[in-house]
């Protein structure tokens, strides 16, 4: 169902590192990301944590994370999955970053979250069959 996830969190100086794995853990338990340093744009440090995630289990872990989520989270995804997709079958999710340090997922709209892409396994690799196979995935 899925081919790999690549996924990437945004940690600013107000915000404390371990508390953003943490937040990577409850949709990732065994990853381990690469640690980027950068400049934001008013000069203050920002590290980039990300990973791909390409193992079987840990695939099939997450896909049992998404089948946990709440009910209205997962009808949201499916109304949306048209606009989430791209034409070779990426689908980009974004999760609240404190929530899920909380242990609660939400996919949301901005930025100040973990953002992920998920190559749905699809063939032939077109949106139209990632679309079915990314709306069971929700169901």
């Amino acid at each position: 169902m899925i081919h790999n996830i690549s996924y990437r969190a945004f940690v600013y100086g107000t915000e404390n590192e371990e508390k953003v794995l943490q937040s990577i853990k409850t949709l990732f338990p065994n990853s381990s990301p690469a640690c980027e340093s950068t400049e934001g744009y008013y000069k203050n440090p920002v590290l980039i944590l990300s990973n791909k995630i390409d193992n079987k289990r840990e695939l099939k872990d997450f896909v049992k994370i998404l089948s946990n989520l709440k009910d209205p989270t997962k009808k949201m995804v499916i109304h949306q999955l048209e606009n989430k997709m791209d034409d070779f079958g990426n689908l980009f999710l974004r999760f609240d970053k404190q929530r899920a340090y909380l242990g609660d997922l939400k996919i949301v709209e901005h930025g100040d979250s973990i953002h992920l892409k998920i190559k749905i396994a699809a063939y032939p690799a077109k949106k139209k069959v990632a679309l079915k196979i990314a709306r069971k995935l929700f169901e």
